[in-house]
C-alpha cells in the first residue's frame, strides 16, 4: 500500500472494498449466525453479548438499541462494580481483563438461561476474559457465535492455559477480515493507522441481526425489535416488549 494511502481517500477506499467484498464472501457465516440468533429468539432465549475494549462498540450494536432485537443483554467487565459490588477502583487495572476468574463472576452475574446465546467479540481472540466466557459458556451447554479477525488471531499465540483461542470454540465465526493488529493504512517505515474492525463487525453483525429476522418473519414469529425512545410512544412501547424478559436484561444509562 503506497504512501497516498494514509489519507482520508485512501481509508475509504481501503475499507469499503473490504466492506464491499465482505457482503458477498461472508453469506455463509452470515447465515450460520442468523440461525442461531433466530433460535435463541424462538426459544424464549438473550442474546448475551460480551466483548472488551473497542469489541464494546459492536456489543452496543447488538444490546438494546433501536432497531435490536429486545432480548439482548450487554456483559461488561464493569458488571464486576455494577452488580458485583466491587470497588470502582478495580477498572482502573488495564490488566483485569487478563486475570483469571473474571469471566467466571461475569457469567453468575448475569444467571443466563440454558437457550441463552453467546456472542463475544474480540479481534484478537486471546485475551484471557475473553477465551475463559467462551469456555464457561461452552461448558454450560450455550451456543457461541464469535465475532473475531481469523488473521489475526492465527498470527499470534494463544494468551489462556488451555491453548484455545474464541475462534476455537465458537460454533460459528464472523470473520471481520482485519488485518492483524486492526490498523488498515501502512505508514511508511513501519507501523500503520485507522482500524478497521468496529466497521466490519458492525456490518456483520447487523447483518447477522436483518437474517435472523427474515428467518423469524418466515416462521410466523414477529421479530421483538426496539424503537427509538426519541419518538412519541418509543419508550413506552419499549417497556412493554421489556416485560417478557424482566429480570433477564439489564437496561442502564450508558
Amino acid at each position: 500500500m503506497s504512501v497516498e494511502s494514509v489519507s482520508a481517500e485512501g481509508f475509504a477506499r481501503e475499507s469499503l472494498a473490504v466492506l464491499q467484498d465482505l457482503t458477498k464472501s461472508a453469506r455463509d457465516e452470515v447465515a450460520g449466525a442468523a440461525r442461531l440468533i433466530a433460535d435463541c429468539v424462538r426459544a424464549d432465549g438473550v442474546i448475551q453479548a460480551f466483548g472488551t475494549g473497542h469489541s464494546q462498540a459492536i456489543v452496543l450494536e447488538l444490546a438494546g438499541r433501536a432497531g435490536g432485537l429486545v432480548p439482548t443483554n450487554r456483559l461488561s467487565i464493569a458488571d464486576l462494580v455494577l452488580y458485583g459490588g466491587d470497588d470502582p477502583g478495580v477498572l482502573d487495572d488495564p490488566l483485569l481483563e487478563r486475570q483469571a476468574g473474571v469471566a467466571e463472576r461475569i457469567y453468575r452475574l448475569a444467571d443466563p438461561a440454558p437457550q441463552d446465546l453467546f456472542v463475544i467479540i474480540s479481534n484478537s481472540g486471546v485475551n484471557n476474559v475473553i477465551v475463559e466466557t467462551a469456555l464457561r459458556a461452552k461448558e454450560e451447554g450455550h451456543r457461541i457465535l464469535a465475532v473475531t479477525s481469523l488473521t489475526h488471531t492465527r498470527a499470534v499465540p494463544a494468551g489462556h492455559p488451555s491453548g484455545k483461542k474464541l475462534a476455537d470454540l465458537a460454533d460459528v465465526v464472523l470473520d471481520n477480515r482485519a488485518p492483524r493488529g486492526d490498523a488498515l493504512l501502512d505508514l511508511p517505515g513501519g507501523g500503520a493507522v485507522c482500524a478497521l474492525s468496529t466497521l466490519t463487525g458492525v456490518m456483520l453483525v447487523q447483518m447477522a441481526v436483518a437474517e435472523a429476522s427474515k428467518l423469524l418473519l418466515d416462521a410466523g414469529w414477529r421479530p421483538p425489535v426496539y424503537v427509538s425512545a426519541n419518538v412519541p410512544g418509543g419508550f413506552e412501547g419499549n417497556l412493554e416488549l421489556e416485560k417478557r424478559y424482566a429480570g433477564r436484561i439489564r437496561r442502564t444509562a450508558s
